[in-house]
C-alpha cells in the first residue's frame, strides 16, 4: 500500500547521525540504520522505521566497556567508531566498522582497529557480542556476500601509497584472514575514496563510494565489474550524487547506501550538512537524509539529486505494523525527565567515552528523582583538548532540531574552590561552550570564596568571551533553572534563575560557529568538576527538559 503523497522532509534522522548505513527487512517490512558514533557512548546507535519517516531508537551496538574498552583512551575529537555497516545474513545480524585513534600517524597500524560485532537479536541490545577485530589498515569497512555464500570486506586506503578500495575473504565469526587485500578501484580521482560498499546485480558487481573528502566537495561515484576483483569501469555520469558547487542549503552530501523497499522502489540514504555553502555553522552536524533511486536491469543506479529539505518521489511505503520496542523516536523531546528509584538512564542518553558509572548515582539518597553527578577531576575540555584519561563526568543527548529549548534545574552547593557544574553546548573536547555555577574569590578578598556563574567557550571566542559573575543573591542558597536555548539557526542562549519560575535571566550568548566543526554533531547536557583540584561536592540535576520548536530544511 502507497500513500498518495509525493513529498517527505529530510533529514530522516536529525542531529548528530552520519556515515548511514540502512537495510530493508522484507519478512518485517522494517527499515533499519545504524550510524556512526565517534566518542560518544553508549554508540553506534541503531533506528527503525516503516515508513522511512518515523524512526525509533532500537539499541545501541556499542553497549558496555567489555566490548570495546579502548575507547576510554581515545584521543581527538575525530577519534572513534566510524562508519559501520549493518547488515543481516542467515538469522545473524552483523555491523562492520572501524574504531580509529585518528591523532596517530597514517602509517601507524595502532591507527586503525577494524571490528565486527553480530547478534541474533537486533532489538536486544545486551545480545551484540564482544568486538571482533580483524587486520585491516584502513577504514570505512563494509561486509559483502557472494553467490556461493563466501564472506568478504572491503575497506578504504584513503592515506597510503595506494589509496582506493580493498578487498580480502574474511570470516565474520573469527575475524581471520582467508585471503590478501586487493585494491578493486581508487575512484574518479577525488580526494579520499572511502565509504565503499559492494551490491550485485544482473550479473554485475558494483561499487559504490564517497569522494572529495566529507567537506563541501563530498559526492557519490559509482563503478562495476563482471568480475568481484575488477578491472571497475566507472559510471560515465559519476558523481551519481552531490551537493557540491551549488548553493543549496544542504551541504557535505555523500558516504551513501541503497536498499529497495517492499514494492522493489529503490531508495538511497546519505550524510548531509544544513548550513548553506559558506560552510560556517552547522551545529547539528552530519545528519542522514534520504532520497529516492531508479535502477533498471542492466543499467546504472540514477539517485535523485539535488538533497533538499522538502524531496519529491517514490511514494512512502505503510504498513498497518507497528514498531516493536519502546525506544524514544529520533526527534522526540524530553518532558521534565526526572530519575526515579530503581529508573535507568534513557537509551537516548550520551557520554564522552566510556563514564565512570560510580560517578552517575540514580536516585541518591537524600534526593529522591535526581541524577547525582559525582565531579571528576578533568573539566569538559580534559588532558589538551583532546584526551580525558579518568573520565568526565557528562551526560547529554543530541541536538534533532533547529530551534529548541533545553533546560534542567540543579542543586548544588560547592565547598571547594573551583568546584564546577551546569550545562554544556557540546561537540568535543575543544569545540563546545559551558555554563557552570563554582565558588571563585570574591573581587575585595583572595581568601573568601563565593558562588558564581562561569561561562566558557572552546575554541576561545572573541564574539562570547569567557567570564564570571557574582551569583545574585535572590539566587544564592535556592534551586536553580539553568537553560539553553536555540532562538535562531546561527546562536544560543545561556540563561538561569530560580528553578520554581519561568522568568530566567540571559547571562551570554554564544555563536554556532563554536560547535560547527568535525564529524559529530552537537550534544546538551550536565557536567560536574572538580578543574583539577579535590573537591568532591555533589551536583543533583532533574527537570530535564528538551523541547524542539522548530526546523529550518530551507
Amino acid at each position: 500500500m502507497l500513500r498518495q503523497t509525493l513529498n517527505f522532509l529530510n533529514p530522516i534522522l536529525p542531529g548528530f547521525h552520519p556515515d548511514p548505513s540502512c537495510t530493508f527487512i522484507s519478512e518485517e517490512e522494517t527499515f533499519y540504520c545504524a550510524s556512526s558514533s565517534f566518542n560518544a557512548f553508549p554508540g553506534i546507535p541503531i533506528h527503525a522505521s516503516k515508513d522511512l519517516t518515523t524512526w525509533r531508537l532500537v539499541g545501541n551496538v556499542l553497549n558496555r566497556e567489555s566490548q570495546l574498552p579502548e575507547l576510554a583512551i581515545s584521543v581527538g575529537g575525530t577519534s572513534g567508531i566510524w562508519a559501520p555497516t549493518l547488515r543481516l545474513r542467515d538469522g545473524i545480524w552483523y555491523l562492520v566498522s572501524s574504531m580509529v585513534h585518528d591523532k596517530k600517524a597514517f602509517d601507524d597500524p595502532t591507527r586503525w582497529r577494524n571490528i565486527i560485532f553480530s547478534t541474533r537479536d537486533i532489538w536486544n541490545e545486551s545480545s551484540w557480542s564482544e568486538a571482533v577485530h580483524f587486520d585491516f589498515q584502513g577504514y570505512d569497512t563494509s561486509p559483502f556476500w557472494d553467490d556461493d555464500g563466501t564472506s568478504y570486506i572491503v575497506g578504504s586506503h584513503a592515506y597510503k601509497v595506494e589509496p582506493g578500495n580493498h578487498l580480502a575473504k574474511v570470516n565474520l565469526t573469527t575475524g581471520e584472514l582467508q585471503s590478501n587485500w586487493t585494491n578493486l578501484w581508487s575512484g574518479t580521482g577525488g580526494l579520499a575514496p572511502e565509504g565503499p560498499h559492494i551490491y550485485r546485480k544482473d550479473g554485475y558487481y558494483y561499487l559504490m563510494l564517497a569522494e572529495g573528502g566529507t567537506g563541501l566537495g563530498h559526492m557519490e561515484t559509482i563503478a562495476r565489474s563482471k568480475n568481484l576483483y575488477g578491472p571497475y569501469e566507472p559510471n560515465p555520469q559519476n558523481p551519481i550524487l552531490t551537493n557540491a558547487n551549488t548553493t543549496e542549503y544542504f551541504q557535505t552530501v555523500g558516504h551513501a547506501d541503497l536498499f529497495q523497499d517492499a514494492q522493489g522502489n529503490w531508495w538511497c540514504v546519505a550524510l548531509s550538512t544544513r548550513g548553506g555553502p559558506d560552510f560556517k555553522v552547522y551545529p547539528m552536524g552530519r545528519e542522514t537524509v534520504l532520497t529516492n533511486a531508479t535502477w533498471e536491469e542492466g543499467a546504472w543506479p540514477v539517485i535523485h539529486n539535488p538533497i533538499r529539505g522538502v524531496m519529491d518521489g517514490w511514494p512512502l511505503p505503510e504498513t498497518d505494523q507497528r514498531l516493536p520496542g519502546h525506544g524514544p523516536l529520533v526527534d522526540q523531546g524530553d518532558n521534565n525527565i526526572n530519575f526515579g528509584p530503581g529508573s535507568a538512564l534513557p537509551p537516548h542518553f550520551l557520554h564522552w567515552r566510556i563514564p565512570v558509572k560510580e560517578n552517575y548515582v540514580v536516585s541518591p539518597t537524600g534526593h529522591r528523582n535526581y541524577l547525582g553527578l559525582k565531579p571528576s577531576k578533568l573539566n569538559l575540555t580534559g588532558i589538551d583538548g583532546n584526551s580525558a584519561i579518568g573520565g568526565q563526568t557528562f551526560i547529554g543527548r543530541r541536538q534533532v532540531h533547529t530551534l529548541f529549548t533545553y533546560r534542567v534545574t540543579l542543586d548544588y552547593n560547592p565547598k571547594t574552590a573551583q568546584e564546577e557544574a551546569g550545562v554544556t553546548l557540546f561537540l568535543t573536547q575543544n569545540h563546545h561552550a559551558r555554563l557552570g555555577l563554582t565558588l571563585l574569590p570574591t573581587s575585595n578578598s583572595s581568601s573568601a570564596l563565593a558562588p558564581h556563574f562561569r561561562f566558557t567557550t572552546e575554541p576561545y571566542s572573541a564574539a562570547t568571551p569567557p567570564f564570571s559573575t557574582p551569583v545574585p543573591a535572590h539566587l544564592r542558597n535556592t534551586h536553580l533553572a539553568m537553560q539553553i536555548k536555540a532562538f535562531n539557526e546561527t546562536h544560543f542562549s545561556f540563561a538561569a534563575g530560580r528553578a520554581d519560575s519561568d522568568e530566567l535571566t540571559v547571562l551570554t550568548y554564544a555563536p554556532g560557529e563554536i560547535v560547527s566543526w568535525g564529524f559529530t554533531g552537537t550534544l546538551l547536557g550536565v557536567y560536574a568538576t572538580s578543574n583539577g583540584g579535590n573537591g568532591s561536592s555533589i551536583a543533583y540535576v532533574k527537570d530535564w527538559m528538551y523541547k524542539g520548536e522548530g526546523q529550518i530544511r530551507k
